[in-house]
């Protein structure tokens, strides 16, 4: 067992661990790994051969370095026995963890002891599978990071980047891509154990680029220590994961740590926001700006943008008279920020100029749907499932799906997460009171917390903006959420649209440490279908 899992993940974790990492590894002495961590190894176990690294005894493989870390509530030393059964030849600890082993049976492998082994993990992990200088081929990292559109834009590279002829990975909030099955995804960024070994998986699979998300929580909890990318992308700043970071000025300087030479060569900054002006201002790496608004002084320009069935065209204006033709089947003009990110990211790792026009004319790549993203169930009416789950994504998406045809209505189905920034509650809450016609205030993710509470908290915001504002909108109070998204398709008619937000992709909703089954779009669209209504079949998703 480890202290280091997500809740109803362990099982899943362990069901796919051995497709984490490469299948061959060569070999580094136990006396490498000292060497690196200034640590003296004994002569006689010097020659100890490593071939994995794991932060959790379930997933440990014959060969592994088991990191023992402090936890919550236990310390991994406590679990080094499972993972020496388990066949790990060496255990890396600090001072009580290897208190914790002096004081039971002895430990018949070599220990480890540095003051702080979690600084250690990334970089070991690189050396071990050597995830970045595997054989001296060049595969090239994108990273992306920014409150909103991350998962998208890294959706848009790897379809940007197997139009030009590459062969692509992906490592983000929904699955990870290393050629063949895709891996469904547990956290945003993996454990750097993971990452590393992924990369080095990617390597022996013959791929030559990756996109990641790169999510505060990966920086802050060292998932992305000893990577370097090539690209580093930044889409934007707005409030979230306060629970985390306390402030913004914490959580923008979280983000920045990507844009610094120790993780990033270079990077694309879309400047829409202050954040993404003060960070163009501040990264310690070359920076390409982007203005998508054309409000701030950029490098490149969002010009002639144009609707274009549900998507949008439009032309990206560079230095030197440079442009780029673009269109993006996703609805809303954050998928033209997204789509924009991804060209100048490629344009930035080496793309030519010709080539990515090339590309973009006849793949048509960022017409690519993304499993949760604004994904369109039923065009009459339009039901569209989106993963907002803060008050910038929120409005950005209700603005997105609300339709021109006169006498239409917009109806919004959502929530909010249960132990996570409780601020933003009567915030969207007040947002969809304004920018909905109907307001149906549901559960998201409990979790431990009170499903009423939360709720209440929402509820508050709506209709506080309602009665202060003078706002014309509904506000209903509708759960489970199954039956509040039967109540909206119920409520709509063929000229309305419906918004279910929040959770996106996810196929598990999880109450009081217990998962249930729960998949917007299945429920969205088997509502639909009983009312009769048309539902969408779309083999678009990139997997």
């Amino acid at each position: 067992m480890s202290e280091f899992t997500t809740p109803g993940s362990d099982a899943a974790r362990d069901e796919s661990a051995g497709r984490f990492r490469p299948e061959a590894v060569a070999p580094v002495p136990l006396a490498a790994v000292g060497q690196a961590l200034g640590v003296a190894v004994p002569a006689p176990a010097a020659d100890v051969e490593i071939t994995g690294i794991s932060l959790n005894s379930r997933t440990v493989e014959p060969g592994d370095l088991y990191v023992a870390l402090p936890g919550a509530s236990r310390h991994g030393a406590d679990f080094a026995r499972d993972a020496i059964g388990a066949g790990a030849v060496a255990v890396l600890t600090d001072d009580a963890g290897a208190r914790l082993l002096a004081l039971s049976a002895d430990t018949p492998v070599p220990v480890l002891v540095v003051a702080k082994p979690r600084n250690e993990v990334g970089p070991l992990s690189s050396m071990i599978y050597r995830s970045q200088s595997a054989d001296g081929r060049p595969l090239q990292l994108f990273g992306v990071t920014g409150t909103n559109g991350k998962t998208t834009t890294t959706y848009f590279i790897t379809s940007l980047l197997r139009a030009l002829g590459r062969q692509t990975g992906l490592i983000g909030t929904i699955e990870i891509l290393a050629g063949g099955q895709a891996i469904p995804s547990l956290l945003t960024t993996p454990e750097s154990t993971d990452v590393h070994g992924l990369i080095a998986l990617m390597h022996e699979r013959g791929l030559d680029a990756a996109a990641m998300e790169v999510s505060s929580h990966a920086i802050s909890y060292q998932r992305v220590d000893g990577l370097v990318f090539d690209v580093a992308g930044f889409t934007n700043l707005t409030q979230d994961h306060l629970d985390l970071h306390n402030t913004m000025e914490e959580y923008f300087a979280t983000k920045a740590e990507l844009f610094t030479p120790g993780r990033a060569r270079q990077a694309v900054v879309t400047v829409d926001d202050e954040w993404g002006r003060r960070l163009a201002g501040s990264a310690q790496v070359p920076v390409t700006t982007l203005s998508t608004s054309g409000s701030s002084p950029a490098d490149w320009t969002v010009t002639s943008a144009s609707p274009r069935d549900l998507g949008t065209s439009f032309t990206l204006a560079g230095p030197d008279g440079a442009v780029l033709d673009v269109h993006t089947g996703l609805p809303g003009s954050f998928n033209v920020a997204n789509a924009a990110l991804a060209v100048l990211m490629v344009l930035a790792s080496g793309g030519g100029l010709s080539d990515l026009q090339a590309a973009l004319d006849h793949a048509d790549p960022f017409t690519v749907a993304v499993p949760g993203r604004m994904q369109l169930i039923s065009d009459r009416p339009a039901a569209v499932v989106d993963f907002a789950h803060n008050t910038d994504a929120l409005a950005r998406a209700l603005e997105a799906v609300r339709s021109p045809e006169p006498d239409s209505r917009l109806i919004v189905v959502f929530g909010a997460t249960g132990q996570r920034d409780q601020g933003k509650r009567p915030a969207m809450g007040a947002i969809a009171a304004r920018l909905a016609d109907t307001v149906i205030i549901t559960d998201d993710d409990p979790h431990d917390e009170d499903a009423a509470a939360i709720r209440a908290d929402v509820l508050a915001g709506a209709r506080d903006a309602v009665e202060t504002e003078s706002l014309g909108a509904e506000v209903l109070e509708v759960f489970p959420r199954e039956e509040a998204i039967r109540h909206a398709v119920a409520l709509a008619r063929p000229q309305d649209s419906i918004l279910v937000a929040g959770r996106g992709h996810e196929v598990w909703q999880e109450v009081k440490g217990v998962n249930l089954a729960l998949d917007d779009r299945v429920e969205l669209r088997t509502a639909l279908t009983a009312r009769g209504f048309n539902v969408l079949q779309d083999d678009r998703i990139e997997s």
